[in-house]
């Protein structure tokens, strides 16, 4: 978070943002928390997967489209682990 040039308090407005962002996008039920841990994981998460390609996201935006796209990732992964269990 430090690298993308934001604190901690903007990485939770900005997570939460792109969760509720991902939650309305994915059709999700989650609650406000979720809603931030995702964004927060999110974009952690679609910062290594985009890096791997050579796509870096920077700044308040790139933050916000890294936890938007991760977000909408990880709501995926937990629709497909909970439909086979």
């Amino acid at each position: 978070m430090e690298s993308a040039g934001i604190g901690w308090i903007a990485a939770i407005i900005i997570g939460g943002i792109a969760g509720w962002l991902a939650e309305m996008f994915m059709k999700s039920n989650m609650g406000v928390i979720m809603n931030i841990i995702l964004g927060i994981v999110g974009a952690i998460i679609a910062n290594a997967i985009l890096s791997l390609v050579g796509v870096v996201l920077t700044g308040w935006l790139g933050y916000l489209i890294a936890g938007f796209i991760g977000a909408c990732i990880l709501i995926a992964v937990a629709r497909m682990f909970r439909r086979t269990a």
